[in-house]
């Protein structure tokens, strides 16, 4: 297994071993626990999901289906918390963001370790999620700017209108497998920052970072059940969505979970947000920078193992931009697959082996649809891991939008190519595409970059760009069949509402109304607008009175 794995599944277990229990009829596997009330606590469950280190296929922990009453008590313990945090000072919730910043930083290898075990990603990918996480914590310490609300005085005599942001109550946070530290913090920090209190249920597959990120929310001086961490599959997602305490959920994830829980929680009057499947294009004109689009395609669409939702799993190759295709295989030949804790590994394995069933045989499917196979990673094998879901990078080339390769979104280190013959019919063939995630135009012509930004209808765009996804001062805008719900990820409110739109175009245009400067976090608070009358005449003298008082 090797000194370094076998140190990184140490340092797990010695993690575990503190806040779980060595089971010996496991062989010494520890259980994951879960965190309610402050407090690191074994599962009374008696079904148990088994997670595997996706490199060896060897157990590293067990996680629990958690019963009904310990999701109950979760949800308990953040409707008493509330009632505190929602009254303490935004400042004081703001340090405690400051505080776990620094703990996330001073983390970082515990982290990362945690992720390439449970995950599989290489040490430097696995870095890199938590540090776009920590973004997001670092975006929520700003939330006396962001929390402002509006004031309008002297509306009529006397009277003055104000409204300001108010917390939700207990929210919801449901994580998928790909970003085990990246997705959580997207959700609890922007949650509990603005006065919320937070369930969390990461992935079954890897809640490591998640049970570490708990910790360093605790000494960050995060009081106990403001977020609480349970555990499952199906059942807890219900669970999620028919509690009537809860009042609002972030999901991330697959589109038949998404659709699931947008259906479901709305029914049940709560807020939902779901950020779900992608096929995200790449467009390749003939002007573009050869050498560089062809090296930022080839880490697009293999990093991670393709296992990204803005990963580009597909290029379309405009005119004579075609004759580039053999180049782009022989760099994606020369990507090093291997175990993510390996020194200069360029991709690791996908998560599970049902995974890696689903990835080659929508391979294989194209291929029995007339596509060429001009690079088949299927057959990998790995020395020292032979046992792990490797997929080595792959690429099919005369794609057409009918094939199921096309249609499905993949997840995996595989590469779909399709040819246009202007930058129209490429325009025209992501359009017609279900999903509006991200999309990318490589070229060095401003004219064709503009037209693409106007005409595309995703929402996350990238000029020679082949990842666009945003800072967090920026919304996270995935579109159509990507996204469910009224609020985007991260979402500020800058622009006007629609209706002002309509109403007043000629006061927008002129800005006569200042919405440039209003900044939100709409999904997790609700507006509470004041209108008072403090007629003059009923002012009281408040001058001292320096005359002999004289009763009456």
């Amino acid at each position: 297994m090797g000194k370094y794995l076998e140190s990184l599944l140490l340092a797990r277990r010695l993690h575990l071993i503190k806040y779980g229990t060595f089971s010996r009829s496991m062989a010494s596997v520890p259980n994951t626990k879960m965190f309610i009330d402050g407090k690191f606590i074994e599962s009374k469950a008696t079904q148990w999901i088994d997670l595997h280190n996706p490199a060896t296929n060897e157990v590293v922990t067990r996680v629990p289906k958690c019963t009904n009453e310990e999701m109950e008590s979760a949800v308990e313990s953040c409707k008493t918390a509330f009632k505190t945090w929602s009254n303490t000072s935004i400042l004081s919730r703001q340090q405690s963001m400051f505080r776990l910043q620094h703990l996330i930083k001073q983390n970082m290898e515990r982290l990362k370790q945690s992720i390439t075990v449970e995950q599989g990603k290489t040490l430097i990918d696995a870095e890199g999620d938590v540090h776009r996480g920590l973004q997001v914590v670092e975006h929520a310490c700003g939330i006396t700017s962001l929390q402002l609300g509006e004031t309008m005085t002297s509306i009529s005599r006397d009277m003055d209108s104000f409204s300001y942001r108010l917390p939700l109550g207990v929210t919801a946070g449901i994580t998928p497998f790909n970003f085990p530290a990246m997705i959580p913090l997207w959700m609890f920090p922007l949650a509990l920052v603005c006065g919320n209190t937070m369930v969390l249920k990461p992935s079954e597959r890897d809640p490591g970072a998640t049970m570490i990120l708990m910790e360093l929310a605790k000494e960050a001086g995060i009081p106990d059940g403001a977020v609480n961490v349970i555990h499952g599959a199906h059942e807890a997602v219900t669970f999620v969505c028919d509690n009537p305490t809860i009042k609002a959920i972030s999901f991330v994830g697959s589109d038949r979970a998404g659709k699931y829980i947008y259906e479901r929680g709305s029914k049940s009057g709560k807020r939902v947000q779901c950020n779900m499947g992608a096929k995200n294009h790449g467009v390749i004109m003939p002007d573009a920078n050869k050498e560089h689009t062809l090296n930022q395609l080839v880490g697009a669409a293999f990093g991670a193992a393709g296992q990204r939702c803005m990963a580009l799993s597909t290029a379309v190759f405009v005119g004579e931009a075609r004759n580039w295709i053999p180049e782009l295989v022989e760099r994606a030949k020369k990507l090093k697959v291997n175990a993510g804790h390996i020194p200069n590994t360029d991709l690791g394995p996908v998560i599970s082996p049902e995974a890696k069933k689903r990835i080659c045989s929508l391979v294989e499917s194209g291929v029995k649809e007339g596509a060429k196979l001009l690079l088949d990673g299927r057959s990998i094998v790995v020395p020292g891991f032979e046992k792990g879901n490797f997929v080595g990078p792959t690429i099919l080339t005369d794609v057409k939008p009918h094939m199921e390769c096309y249609r499905e979104e993949i997840f995996g280190p595989v590469l779909v190519t399709l040819t246009a013959d202007t930058v129209d019919d490429a325009i025209s063939l992501i359009n017609s595409n279900p999903y509006g995630n991200g999309t990318a135009v490589f070229t060095t012509n401003g004219a064709t970059a503009r037209k693409f930004i106007h005409e595309i209808d995703v929402g996350q765009v990238g000029v020679n760009v082949p990842i666009p996804v945003p800072l967090p001062m920026f919304s996270f805008t995935g579109s159509r069949g990507s996204f469910l719900g009224d609020a985007n990820f991260l979402e500020n409110s800058k622009d006007p509402p629609p209706i002002f739109n309509k109403l007043f175009p000629f006061l927008i245009s002129k800005n006569y109304f200042n919405f440039k400067n209003l900044k939100g976090i709409n999904f997790y608070t609700q507006l509470k607008t004041v209108t008072q009358l403090w007629r003059e005449q009923d002012a009281t003298d408040s001058r001292a009175a320096t005359s002999m008082p004289v009763m009456k």
